[in-house]
């Protein structure tokens, strides 16, 4: 199968709407998933030990398995332990930056106004696992928050009769306090009311399958969420200068997670187009995932795409905001100032996706279909939350007090007004 070129021109309004009306998927099983919730919260570690055994085939035995974790850390390969260690550093060093300062300053006469940061105290993360290994996964979830100085950070990821250890390695790497061997629904479920044995967060974070997207959905009012992720997505912008193989790999990679993954290169050149098609179709062919890769490939939301010009190609980068971004052109950093949708940007021919995905520090846990229109991925500042603080003195007050109750009184919030004159007329001293 050779991936056709379309030119963006050419794109009918159904064609569009596949490009840039992309979900995760979940309104299917929205039912089941409901059920599921409902008897975790009811029946707490009797129906996570059911679920387990149904959908995962596997008879819990403990539950939580903190010191599993320990033991895998010291039971792995010194390469990998090494590689393990390396990306939580490069992770950890990238997230110590984003730690905000808190602050106060003088507005005005008489008043200091100002905030403080504080992290939540319990919050909990979705490492996908089972018998396949995630290890980055669980470095990208529980650094941030350990970074953020979150008081307890407890794991859930997917039961096995042969858990990946590279993946409990991970855990341990990362700093999570707990690890629970519970996975899909049932694992957001009880994370979000507790169980006798899973404590209850206050917050959950963290990519998994629609199962456990569309769990995160339903509990969310009761616990808050990082967002409804989908499968992956990648949009990689070429000029003429770009290397089609490096273009086309980029593709490739992500296209490798997930038959539903959506992949696209867009470029304004034809020869590079072509060139890309079928730089995609040779490496496909010599994937162990091929036929997952073809499958990512023939969704309605991939595709090589040619642009009139780069104008257009940067119009529609910017509708279709991207979980990953490559930039592959001579004027990179000039494109990158025309788009703000994209939930992490890799410039240049020597900046793969998987730099991100795994070891260059920032995250890759990211916002997917169109998300990143309204949010960025995963960071300290999804564990934290501000706190406003002002001081007036009675200069302060009195300077403010004929805008104050003359709001309060056009609001009839007399007592609000009152509550200002009475300080106005004690002439309190500072």
């Amino acid at each position: 199968m050779t991936v056709d070129v379309q030119e963006i021109a050419d794109l009918g309004p159904g064609d569009r709407a596949a490009f840039f009306d992309r979900d995760a998927g979940i309104e299917a099983i929205g039912g089941d998933v409901r059920e599921i919730v409902d008897r975790v919260r009811e029946e707490g570690d009797v129906a996570v030990r059911e679920f387990s055994s149904e959908f995962d085939a596997v008879e819990l035995g403990n539950i939580e398995i903190t010191d599993a974790c320990e033991r895998a850390y010291e039971e792995i390969d010194a390469e990998l332990r090494e590689a393990i260690e390396t990306a939580a550093d490069n992770v950890r060093e990238f997230h110590e930056a984003q730690v905000p300062d808190d602050w106060r300053e003088e507005f005005g006469p008489g008043r200091e106004l100002g905030r403080r940061f504080r992290p939540i105290d319990r919050v909990g993360v979705y490492v996908p696992g089972g018998s396949a290994a995630y290890p980055s996964s669980a470095i990208m979830g529980v650094v941030p928050a350990v970074v953020a100085g979150v008081d307890h950070v407890a794991v859930v990821t997917p039961p096995a009769d042969d858990p990946n250890p590279a993946t409990l390695a991970a855990i341990h790497v990362a700093g999570a306090d707990a690890v629970y061997s519970v996975g899909g629904a049932q694992a957001v479920a009880a994370l979000a009311y507790g169980t006798e044995t899973v404590a209850r967060v206050r917050k959950i974070v963290g990519p998994g399958n629609k199962w456990v997207t569309a769990a995160k959905a339903e509990v969310r009012g009761d616990v808050e969420i990082d967002f409804l992720a989908g499968p992956s997505e990648v949009v990689a912008i070429a000029d003429d200068t770009a290397d089609p193989d490096l273009v086309a790999a980029e593709l490739v990679a992500q296209a490798e997670h997930d038959s539903n993954a959506s992949v696209v290169a867009v470029t304004d050149d034809e020869a590079t187009a072509d060139a890309v098609a079928v730089a995609v179709d040779e490496q496909a062919a010599s994937r162990a995932r091929e036929d997952t890769i073809r499958s990512a490939l023939d969704n309605d939301a991939s595709g090589v795409l040619l642009a009139r010009s780069m104008s257009e190609a940067i119009l529609f980068t910017e509708e279709y905001a991207p979980e990953h971004l490559s930039i592959v052109a001579d004027d990179d950093e000039s494109i990158l100032d025309r788009i703000d949708n994209a939930g992490s940007v890799f410039l240049g021919p020597n900046t793969p996706v998987a730099a991100g995905d795994y070891a260059s520090g920032t995250n890759h846990v990211l916002p997917t279909n169109g998300g990143a229109r309204v949010t960025g991925g995963l960071s300290v500042e999804t564990f934290v939350r501000s706190t406003t603080v002002q001081r007036l003195s009675a200069e302060g007050v009195a300077d403010l007090g004929e805008t104050i109750t003359t709001l309060a009184d056009a609001e009839g919030l007399g007592a609000h007004a009152e509550s200002v004159r009475l300080r106005l007329a004690d002439d309190i001293d500072e």
